[in-house]
């Protein structure tokens, strides 16, 4: 049983722990889309962004231009990315999702949120309330 207050040492174990549930339970959400978590992570980026550049979504990402080509290789050969060329740059190519794009991170949004109630919806709202302002606040 866990004390009321921690200890330090037990804090990152907890979270870790947290943290290797919501990978594994990701990577099963986006098993049936035959999708990898970075590609499911430029869905969304493109969702939110519209077309980008190559550079851009890897900047987005936090990946290198390589590893963005990549994933973006995979989401094409899936149907849901597209690039083309950019107007206002003849020697550049914007990336973009598809129809089927967008519906797969519709899909995806929609599992993930799902997933997501079953693992912290059993917490009461004050505690939902109190862990979102306190990851909010571990990210500044």
């Amino acid at each position: 049983m866990f004390s009321s207050s921690p200890s330090p040492e037990s804090l990152p174990e907890l979270f870790w722990a947290v943290a290797r549930r919501l990978r594994h339970t990701g990577r099963e959400t986006l098993a049936p889309f035959s999708i990898t978590p970075s590609q499911s992570r430029a869905l969304g980026v493109l969702a939110h962004h519209g077309p980008l550049r190559l550079s851009a979504v890897a900047d987005h990402l936090r990946i290198a231009p390589r590893s963005a080509t990549e994933v973006i290789d995979g989401l094409e050969s899936l149907g849901y990315a597209a690039r083309r060329p950019d107007p206002d740059d003849r020697r550049a190519t914007l990336v973009s999702l598809t129809d089927a794009g967008v519906a797969a991170g519709d899909a995806i949004r929609a599992a993930r949120l799902a997933e997501a109630d079953r693992i912290f919806g059993s917490l009461p709202d004050d505690d939902r309330a109190t862990l979102d302002r306190i990851l909010r606040g571990l990210l500044q």
